[in-house]
C-alpha cells in the first residue's frame, strides 16, 4: 500500500476516526491491528518475517531481563558473604550466558536479513569467479522476495535487543506491546529507526483528543505530499530520461542530473518523512526527526550529522563504538603506536572502524557493488578530510575567512556538490558507467547544450521547469525560516486568514500540480527499497 495511493489516504483517514472514538485503553491494540493489516498488504506470506523477529526478540529480550533480576538478586542477598572475586566471577558467569543469548538473537535475525537481501549478491559474485575461473558450472539463483521494510525494523528491533542486554531498560513484558513497537505502520516504508525507550514513552501511552496535535500532523503530511507529489515525482521523469540514456546525456548533463537527483532524493526521503512523523503527531506519538537542513552542511561530516540521523546514530552507537573499544581493536591500537607512533598509531583502530562502518552502510543501501563503493567513497573522503585537519588550521589562521559569509557559501556548494557526486553511483547502479559520466563532466563540459533545447527534451515543459524552480525557492525559504524555530509554530501566530489560504494553497497544489497521470509516476518512496 502506497503512502501516495488512495487506499492508504482511506486507511489512515478510518484509523484517525476510530482511534479517538475507541476507549483509550485500546488505542495501543488498535495500532497493532492497523500495522500488521497494513503490513500484509505486501504480502500476507511477509507477516512470518516480521513475527520472527518480534517472538525471537521477545523470548531473548525476556530471557536476558531475567538474568539482569536473577544476578541483582542474588548480590543483594549474598553481598556480605561474597568476596569481590566471588562477585566479579559470578557477573562474568551472567554475562556469559547473557552473551550467549544475544548472539543468537543477532545471528538469527541479522541471518534471515542476508539470506533475503544478500544471498542473490553473493550467488552472482560466486557465479561471476567461477565463470572468469574458466569453469561453466553456476549457482542457481534462489526466487526470494524483499519484505517490506525488513532492513529498518531489523536495526530497530536489534537495537532494542542490545540496550536490554547491556541494561538500559527492562524487557518488555507485553509481547503484543513490543509487537507493536517492531511493526508501527508509518515507520515501516523508511524509518526513522526508533529507540525503545524514546518512541514507548507515547506509542504505548493513552492519548486525549488534541486539535494541536492534530492541525499540526495534517499540515506535516501535507507538507510531505508536497514534496513527494509535486517535486519529486515530477523531477524523476527528468532524472531517469538522463541516467537511462548515458550515451546521449554526457558532460553537462551529467552535473544537470547529479544535481537534479540531489533534489528529488531530498524531496522523496523528507517527504515521506514528513508523512510518517505526521501521522505519528495526528495519533499523538512522539517520532524524532530524521533531517536536520543537510544541504546546509559544511563538510561530509556534517552533513551525515544531518542527513538520516537515526542510521546514522545507529551505527554510531551499535557499530562503531563496540569496534573501537574492542579488546582486539584496544591491542591494535597498543601494537600500532609501538610500530607507527603515537599519532598515526592511534588512528589505526578508527580508521578501521570507520571502513566497517561505512562498508555496511554502503551494503545496507543495496545488494549491489554500487552501494559498497559508494560507501566507501564516503568513507575515504571522511578519512581524508581529517588528516587535512592541521592543513584546515593552517589557512583558517593565515587567511581568516572561516566566518565570511562568501566562505561559508563555499562550504556548503562545495558539500553538496561533492555529496551529488558520490550519488552518481546510485543513479548508474554500475560503477563503470557511473566513473566514466562523472569523467564526462570534465571531458565533454559544453554548457552551450542546456540552452540547444534538448533541456526540453528530458520529459518536462516550462511549466514544469518553472513549477520546479517555485518549489525549490518554498522548499529554500522554509529551510531558512527552520533556523530560527518551526514553521508550524509560527504559522500558528499568523491570523486565520493567513494560515488557512497556506493550508489551502498547499492542498490545491498537491491536487492540481502533483505529478499525477501520462508521463509521471506516483511512485513508491525512493527509501523503500533499502
Amino acid at each position: 500500500m502506497l503512502f501516495t495511493s488512495y487506499s492508504f489516504i482511506i486507511f489512515i483517514s478510518l484509523l484517525f476516526l476510530i482511534y479517538y472514538i475507541i476507549p483509550k485503553k485500546f488505542q495501543w491494540m488498535l495500532l497493532l491491528g492497523a500495522s500488521y493489516l497494513f503490513y500484509s498488504f505486501a504480502g500476507v506470506k511477509y507477516l512470518l518475517y516480521i513475527l520472527l523477529t518480534t517472538v525471537s526478540t521477545y523470548v531473548v529480550s525476556i530471557k536476558i531481563g531475567n538474568l539482569h533480576k536473577t544476578q541483582s538478586e542474588y548480590l543483594a542477598k549474598y553481598k556480605n558473604e561474597l568476596s569481590r572475586e566471588e562477585k566479579k566471577e559470578y557477573r562474568a558467569s551472567i554475562k556469559s550466558i547473557q552473551w550467549k543469548w544475544l548472539l543468537f538473537c543477532l545471528f538469527l535475525n541479522f541471518g534471515v536479513l542476508a539470506v533475503v537481501k544478500y544471498a542473490n549478491f553473493t550467488i552472482a559474485n560466486i557465479n561471476f569467479i567461477v565463470q572468469a575461473l574458466g569453469s561453466e558450472k553456476q549457482l542457481s539463483f534462489l526466487n526470494l522476495a524483499l519484505p517490506m521494510g525488513i532492513s529498518f525494523y531489523t536495526f530497530q528491533t536489534m537495537g532494542y535487543i542490545i540496550d536490554v542486554y547491556r541494561g538500559k531498560y527492562p524487557p518488555e513484558k507485553n509481547l503484543f506491546k513490543l509487537g507493536l513497537f517492531v511493526s508501527f505502520f508509518p515507520q515501516l516504508v523508511q524509518g526513522p529507526i526508533s529507540r525503545f525507550d524514546e518512541l514507548s514513552q507515547t506509542l504505548l501511552g493513552e492519548h486525549e483528543y488534541s486539535s494541536r496535535n492534530i492541525s499540526f500532523g495534517l499540515q506535516r503530511i501535507l507538507w510531505g505530499y508536497f514534496k513527494k507529489l509535486v517535486i519529486a515525482d515530477r523531477i524523476l521523469v527528468a532524472v531517469n530520461t538522463i541516467i537511462r540514456n548515458p550515451e546521449i546525456y554526457d558532460g553537462v548533463f551529467v552535473l544537470v542530473g547529479m544535481l537534479f537527483y540531489a533534489f528529488q532524493l531530498y524531496a522523496d526521503f523528507t517527504g515521506g518523512i514528513d508523512i510518517t512523523i505526521g501521522i505519528a503527531e495526528v495519533l499523538g506519538i512522539k517520532v524524532k526527526e530524521n533531517f536536520e537542513r543537510p544541504y546546509f552542511s559544511k563538510s561530509i561530516v556534517e552533513y551525515w550529522r544531518r542527513w538520516h540521523i537515526s542510521l546514522g546514530s545507529w551505527f554510531r552507537e551499535y557499530v562503531f563504538y563496540p569496534i573501537s573499544v574492542s579488546k582486539p581493536m584496544l591491542e591494535l591500537s597498543k601494537s600500532s603506536r609501538r610500530k607507527l607512533g603515537d599519532a598515526m598509531g592511534k588512528r589505526v583502530p578508527v580508521y578501521i572502524s570507520t571502513i566497517v562502518v561505512w562498508f555496511i552502510t554502503g551494503i545496507w543501501h543495496g545488494a549491489h557493488w554500487n552501494f559498497v563503493v559508494w560507501g566507501l567513497m564516503n568513507c575515504l573522503v571522511i578519512i581524508v578530510s581529517q588528516e587535512l585537519e592541521p592543513f584546515y588550521g593552517w589557512f583558517h589562521n593565515k587567511f581568516n575567512v572561516m566566518h565570511t559569509f562568501a566562505f561559508r557559501l563555499f562550504q556548503v556548494i562545495r558539500t553538496v556538490l561533492l555529496m551529488s557526486s558520490l550519488r552518481l553511483l546510485d543513479c548508474y547502479r554500475d560503477v563503470p558507467t557511473a566513473f566514466r559520466m562523472f569523467g564526462t563532466m570534465f571531458t565533454k563540459f559544453n554548457i552551450s547544450e542546456i540552452f540547444s533545447g534538448k533541456l526540453m527534451n528530458l520529459g518536462l515543459g516550462i511549466a514544469d521547469y518553472a513549477l520546479l524552480l517555485a518549489s525549490l525557492v518554498i522548499l529554500l525559504t522554509v529551510s531558512l525560516i527552520q533556523r530560527s524555530g518551526s514553521v508550524r509554530c509560527k504559522l500558528a501566530e499568523k491570523p486565520h486568514l493567513v494560515r488557512y489560504l497556506v493550508y489551502y494553497a498547499l492542498f490545491i497544489s498537491i491536487l492540481v500540480v502533483g505529478a499525477y497521470g501520462v508521463g509521471y509516476d506516483s511512485s513508491q518512496f525512493i527509501y523503500n527499497q533499502f
